[in-house]
């Protein structure tokens, strides 16, 4: 059985915001934003683009360390350029 899955932007617009609201940590942002690099790296396989590097990791760990090593606009930065990027290839 299929499950519907949410896009990534609706999953990205709901998860940083509930975290933001929340006033969740940044332990727990970067959680967040590893487990959305996750999906996006999903989207990457599933649509065949080919996107490759240390953005597109399969990783968990090394997204949420990266994550841990910026501040909250860089890794918000990160999801954006990597849902253009996905966006695109998916308009081809």
């Amino acid at each position: 059985m299929n499950t519907p899955r949410l896009s990534a932007a609706c999953l990205t617009a709901v998860l940083v915001g509930a975290a933001l609201v929340s006033g969740a940590n940044a332990q727990a942002n970067c959680d967040t934003y590893g487990k959305l690099a996750l999906q996006q790296e999903q989207e990457n396989v599933d649509a065949k683009c080919g996107f490759s590097g240390p953005a597109w990791s399969p990783d968990l760990k090394a997204h949420v360390a990266w994550c841990a090593s910026v501040g909250p606009d860089q890794w918000k930065i990160q999801l954006q350029s990597r849902k253009q990027q996905l966006d695109a290839c998916k308009a081809k």
